[in-house]
């Protein structure tokens, strides 16, 4: 099922739990990521958790492969339901993130890698990063070495979703960051599109934080992205 994460993008616990008491029927899947995990720690998770939330833990991991084993056993404590690395970090770093993220009983998280920032033009991949191959080249050829890692899935703009789904299987999963409803500020995104033009491209979950964390009415926001995206057409 499609499915929209709210991407928790808040300084503190406070604003987090206050934002998500505005779901009085919904219980959204929300994203936490760095700002706020390095701010409350592993609690806020736990919290966030009990009041049954879905989670994706977004720390993006990068580190040598026995680091990141080790990280990623203690990410799989916090019962979360998806975690994420980057896939730069090579093969043999995901394979090491995938055995320390799974449990004694075989359970774990879905495991899905970072491709490419949506912030990251082909510029800025030329020039700073010295990259010299088309940008969807390289992630197509990250979300390959994920797949052959054995993770889930990417995290990849929306408008390579369904390119990776062709290289890598309809059940490979594509989490998709840079999207705006139509008309909408796309802020420091390069790679952006709307929810109904990623569902039907084909993106499996969207990551959307200001287009409803700063509406004025945030749950009105939060089901109009959910409807444009299963539905394909924008309200």
């Amino acid at each position: 099922m499609k499915d929209v994460i709210i991407a928790c993008d808040f300084p503190d616990r406070e604003t987090t739990l206050a934002f998500l008491d505005r779901f009085t029927e919904e219980k959204p899947f929300v994203k936490i990521g760095m700002e706020l995990f390095y701010a409350q720690g592993p609690e806020i998770v736990r919290e966030i958790k009990r009041r049954g939330h879905r989670i994706f833990l977004d720390l993006k991991l990068h580190d040598i492969p026995n680091t990141v084993r080790r990280s990623m056993a203690v990410l799989s404590s916090l019962d979360v339901d998806m975690v994420n690395l980057h896939a730069a970090g090579g093969k043999e770093m995901m394979r090491a993130a995938l055995e320390g993220l799974t449990r004694k009983d075989g359970t774990r998280p879905l495991l899905i890698a970072v491709t490419q920032l949506t912030s990251t033009s082909q510029s800025v991949m030329e020039e700073e990063l010295l990259i010299e191959k088309p940008l969807d080249q390289v992630v197509l050829h990250y979300a390959k070495n994920a797949a052959d890692a054995g993770l889930d899935g990417v995290v990849c703009s929306p408008l390579e979703a369904g390119k990776v789904h062709e290289v890598c299987g309809s059940s490979f999963v594509t989490v998709t960051p840079g999207v705006r409803f139509a008309g909408g500020d796309v802020g420091d995104q390069v790679r952006v599109t709307t929810p109904a033009k990623a569902g039907q491209i084909g993106s499996d979950y969207l990551v959307m934080g200001r287009p409803i964390t700063g509406a004025e009415d945030p749950v009105a926001a939060y089901r109009r992205a959910v409807k444009e995206f299963r539905g394909g057409t924008e309200a």
